[in-house]
């Protein structure tokens, strides 16, 4: 009973009409994120400091996660000549299962893999998708519950002025 109501609950949160905007958070900073990437390299958030990171944990099986996917890779194309970089966390599903999703669905930005799901919950993403916008200096500024589409004007504007930011004053509140 437990399970049924927590996935009910988890498909209603996930409902692409529940969508909110990116929200300013007390900048604070972001846990440690070291996994495996898809490609079978590895992926260390400190080695992207001096980068504004979109992390963005998803699922396979999760509806606004497959739609907003292809929003992510347009943005990642667009931003390509600024300090920005997307990192897609997979919640513990089977390389297999993610390789056949990229087949369909192709991204250029990597995908890590958190097998045990202990990134999901020192990050609290307990919502798919929920994302995190970490500034250069490896703190996070904005955080969504839900599905957004990322090259939208709002979005991609937030990203673009956390990239301005000088990386030493990028962890000051707004």
């Amino acid at each position: 009973m437990k399970r049924t109501l927590f996935t009910l609950l988890l498909s209603l949160l996930t409902c692409p009409g529940l969508a909110a905007d990116l929200k300013a958070l007390p900048p604070k900073p972001a846990p440690a994120l070291n996994l495996p990437l898809l490609s079978g390299q590895r992926i260390d958030l400190p080695s992207l400091k001096g980068r504004v990171v979109l992390v963005n944990f998803w699922a396979t099986w999760c509806p606004p996660c497959r739609e907003e996917m292809p929003s992510m890779e347009r943005l990642h194309k667009d931003l390509a000549d600024q300090p920005f970089s997307i990192l897609a966390v997979n919640a513990g599903e089977a390389p297999e299962a993610i390789k056949a999703f990229l087949h369909q669905v192709q991204v250029t930005f990597p995908v890590a893999l958190d097998d045990d799901g202990r990134q999901v919950q020192a990050w609290q993403a307990f919502v798919f998708p929920t994302s995190y916008l970490v500034d250069k200096e490896g703190h996070i500024r904005y955080g969504l519950y839900g599905s957004i589409d990322w090259d939208a004007p709002g979005p991609k504007a937030i990203i673009e002025a956390l990239a301005r930011e000088p990386a030493e004053n990028s962890s000051a509140a707004h």
